[in-house]
């Protein structure tokens, strides 16, 4: 039988054990979430029936292990069941507290933020909101009640950091009962009728209407220095900030802006088609700086050119005598003006954006990232921001 391979562990969706070699197994719930299984046969030892002793370990959720994590876990494990050792009897010797578990899932996440912001963001709610409480016990100790005591009084006051918290502490547990240090069901699952419905009105970054952008490009356009260039750019993009700020010429392929996953907010590589209005603002800027497409007039410490800071929109934007709005709120913009006037196809405008659409499943077998249909769009896009065209520009599936 084949390996599961890093691929396949994300796209399986059949609920049941598939393995991934050498007694390590892929478990897919029938709810669809996925942990990691290791059987092992202990050495010398045999069951009630005379036959061969077998163990099932948990190593813990896909979502916070990767396969990788997973066969360096099993590993040692392995190796105590060959040496006639009860991995599980090894295990249950290890007492933690909620705090270090809480930790240790904090430190296997670290990985997988590139936002430094967030990642301290999610301990710091933690340390401040639940070790006060039950963070010196062990966590098996813990249940329902010592999570409920933690989050009702923030629930209504401060609903989306109790949201949050939830989460992160719904991690941990999971964390815990997988690697088996938590024998009950997650106690953040118990939550649901005991916590009071908190109605919050949906919060939009501050955007221009799609329909003053226009103007907003042309008196843009009168102003001299980089940071107007490159906020030109950025709307005839839809790009977020540090992505504009950051485009390096290396990225820049003919008519197409090319992005690496590092580069993007999902981690997924992202290719831009570039509207001769948007190539019109590189031609205005070539020649600056070697690598940086608009370099910063600061340097570094050492007199190393560096990309813009996120301040300079905020000074031009004063300079133009523009308040009440944000730059990523002409992403907002953008978006409705694919909607209300060019009437672009729901994936096309998503796709656009570089935001996810569908359910797991329908992105595994979602390959295309809809280029050609984006150029297109891309291509209206400019052409509206320059008043080049009407106020309705049709862009429905052929």
């Amino acid at each position: 039988m084949p390996k599961l391979t890093a691929r396949q562990v994300q796209t399986q969706s059949k609920p049941g054990m598939h393995s991934a070699g050498e007694g390590l197994y892929l478990c897919v719930a029938n709810g669809g979430t996925k942990s990691w299984i290791l059987r092992a046969t202990i050495k010398g030892r045999k069951n009630r029936n005379g036959g061969p002793y077998r163990v099932e370990i948990g190593l813990g959720s896909v979502g916070l292990v990767s396969l990788a994590e997973a066969r360096e876990a099993a590993r040692p494990l392995r190796k105590l069941a060959r040496e006639g050792i009860n991995p599980l009897d090894e295990r249950k010797r290890e007492t933690l507290t909620f705090e270090q578990a809480a930790r240790r899932v904090h430190k296997s996440l670290l990985p997988t933020w590139r936002n430094e912001k967030h990642a301290a963001t999610w301990i710091a709610s933690i340390e401040t909101y639940a070790l006060p409480f039950f963070g010196h016990r062990p966590i098996e100790d813990v249940g329902t009640a010592d999570v409920l005591a933690a989050l009702s009084p923030i629930w209504t006051t401060k609903h989306e950091t109790a949201k949050r918290l939830k989460q992160r502490l719904s991690a941990v547990f999971d964390w815990a009962k997988g690697a088996g240090h938590y024998p009950h069901e997650n106690p953040v699952n118990g939550l649901k009728k005991a916590l009071p419905m908190v109605k919050q009105r949906p919060s939009h970054m501050a955007a221009m209407s799609w329909q003053d952008i226009p103007a907003f490009m042309f008196d843009l356009a009168t102003r001299e220095g980089v940071s107007a260039r490159t906020l030109e750019f950025l709307i005839l993009t839809a790009a977020r900030s540090g992505e504009a700020r950051g485009a390096r010429w290396s990225e820049i392929d003919g008519d197409t802006w090319v992005l690496a996953p590092e580069r993007m907010k999902r981690g997924v590589a992202h290719r831009v088609p570039l509207s001769p209005e948007a190539k019109a603002v590189l031609a205005k800027v070539k020649g600056l700086h070697s690598d940086l497409v608009f370099p910063s007039a600061m340097v570094g410490p050492k007199g190393e050119s560096r990309p813009q800071s996120v301040m300079v929109f905020k000074a031009l934007l004063m300079r133009m005598q523009v308040d009440g709005i944000t730059v990523h709120g002409f992403r907002s913009a953008f978006r409705d003006w694919c909607s209300e006037s060019a009437h672009a196809d729901r994936e096309v405008a998503e796709a656009a954006l570089s935001h996810a659409t569908g359910n797991e499943v329908e992105r595994a077998y979602a390959r295309s990232d809809l280029f050609e249909r984006r150029r297109q769009l891309m291509n209206a896009w400019g052409q509206f921001c320059a008043g080049k065209s009407g106020d309705v520009v049709r862009m429905a599936r052929a």
